[in-house]
């Protein structure tokens, strides 16, 4: 079809579909380091921007007139040509200001939304009509020394991926790329956020990006009902790029939660299932340790530790821990015991689930006696080191004074 951008399907035809949109003067490749693990669970489609990528210019009008609104038309005749009257949608920038247009205009079609580096206001119009100019006179070549620095550090502009991208910069339609400027010139969302009450919304913020900042993302997170908000340390504005392992964690968290367990179809079923398992374990993981510590988890993720972070969330906190047949006071004292019969070395582990049985509803008291009974069936040594650490977890807790108003201790 001619009147819908270029654009590509991947993962299982039968699994809940999940639209992508990229940033302005990138193609649908600023997605592939979130692909992989996207696809696993979802039909995802990826689609070019007008004149960016294998999309056509024409798709937008060039006489300066083109808008978000435009944009999102685009987006929902892709849906339609798909079949699918509801999707879950991920954007970045100008991809993440469509994302958020359909939510406030067209709420029936979305089922969840993630907004990525992106605004309700880019700023003041006449810049971007300046830019529109000097693109439409110069070509994208007059945008390409810039990048570094914006989409990402300057350490990792000479990476192959950031490498590749300046490239799509370069290749970009001049016209398609200024039809977008035009089209952020008249974009203002502000007022219609609080009007997205329908749709769960996660907003991401690199917390180094210079042309959305995460006060833009705060902006957008404090007045969406509901929505959360993640900053991403030592990210640009291609948060998803540079630091591709927290990102893609957010996503899968944040989508998994959406996904249909109840299809007909085996193969929507075990994706649906592994979803399910996965938003499972989120939950419980924050309910047990707490948000804090999951949300720097999720920050210190590689494209190295992200696949172990997505198997413990599924499997010891999705499946294990979710079980009915013990209560988490008792899951509690079994981990503490199998840590301590592990014997020395573990201690941060230890710590950590310390805390999460005092979460769980253990008293100082009764964790001192899970130690005692290790002790016996441990070893001294091992329930020695036990003690010390985890007294040294109730003095941190500890107040000033000595008591802690948070913890019991009785």
């Amino acid at each position: 079809m001619t009147d819908i951008p270029h654009h590509l399907l991947d993962g299982p035809a039968t699994a809940p579909p999940l639209i992508l949109g990229p940033s302005i003067g990138t193609s649908l490749a600023v997605w592939e380091p979130q692909l992989p693990a996207l696809a696993r669970t979802h039909r995802v489609l990826r689609w070019d921007l007008p004149g960016h990528g294998r999309s056509p210019a024409g798709l937008l009008p060039s006489d300066g007139s083109a808008a978000v609104g435009d944009l999102a038309a685009l987006v929902l005749r892709l849906a339609d040509a798909q079949g699918w009257e509801r999707f879950a949608y991920a954007g970045i920038s100008i991809g993440g200001a469509v994302g958020l247009y359909l939510a406030a205009h067209h709420p029936e079609r979305v089922e969840s939304l993630a907004v990525i580096c992106s605004s309700a206001r880019f700023g003041e119009p006449a810049a971007w009509r300046e830019r529109a100019a000097l693109v439409r006179a110069e070509g994208t070549e007059a945008m390409a020394a810039s990048r570094p620095g914006t989409w990402f550090s300057y350490r990792f502009a000479a990476s192959p991926r950031a490498v590749a991208l300046l490239e799509d910069l370069r290749a970009c339609d001049r016209a398609g790329y200024a039809a977008c400027c035009d089209a952020l010139a008249s974009y203002d969302l502000r007022s219609a956020l609080p009007s997205i009450t329908g749709v769960p919304t996660l907003v991401v913020a690199g917390r180094d990006d210079p042309a959305t900042p995460p006060a833009h993302a705060r902006e957008i997170a404090d007045a969406v009902p509901g929505a959360s908000l993640l900053e991403v340390a030592g990210a640009a504005h291609l948060a998803g790029v540079e630091r591709p392992g927290p990102v893609t964690a957010a996503l899968l968290a944040h989508f998994a939660a959406e996904v249909d367990i109840n299809a007909d179809s085996d193969a929507r079923t075990n994706v649906s299932d592994d979803a399910a398992r996965r938003a499972a374990g989120f939950a419980v993981r924050r309910a047990v340790l707490g948000d804090a510590h999951v949300d720097r988890a999720i920050a210190r993720t590689t494209p190295f530790t992200a696949r172990f972070q997505d198997f413990i969330t599924r499997y010891a906190w999705g499946e294990i821990w979710t079980g009915d047949a013990l209560d988490r006071r008792i899951r509690s004292c079994i981990t503490l015991t199998a840590l301590i019969a592990h014997g020395h070395g573990h201690d941060a582990e230890l710590a950590m689930h310390i805390r999460a049985a005092l979460t769980n509803g253990l008293t100082r008291e009764e964790i001192g006696e899970v130690l005692l009974q290790s002790a016996v069936y441990c070893g001294v040594p091992a329930a020695n080191s036990a003690f010390a650490t985890a007294q040294r977890v109730f003095d941190e807790m500890d107040g000033p004074d000595g008591t802690s108003s948070s913890v019991r201790s009785s």
